[in-house]
């Protein structure tokens, strides 16, 4: 079993923050939402093959 790294999944959630930010500033909600749900699927993904 190997420990999840966490360093990278905070770089991914934390960089698709910023892209939501980014869309949302853009009044593109639905690119925003896309983009959050992409990185936590993304970062379960990752957590669950480390584990």
């Amino acid at each position: 079993m190997n420990e999840p790294d966490y360093k990278e999944l905070y770089h991914l959630m934390v960089n698709a923050a910023e892209d939501a930010i980014r869309a949302i500033e853009q009044t593109n909600y639905g690119i925003a939402l896309e983009k959050l749900i992409s990185a936590q699927q993304k970062a379960e993904q990752r957590y669950i093959e480390a584990e």
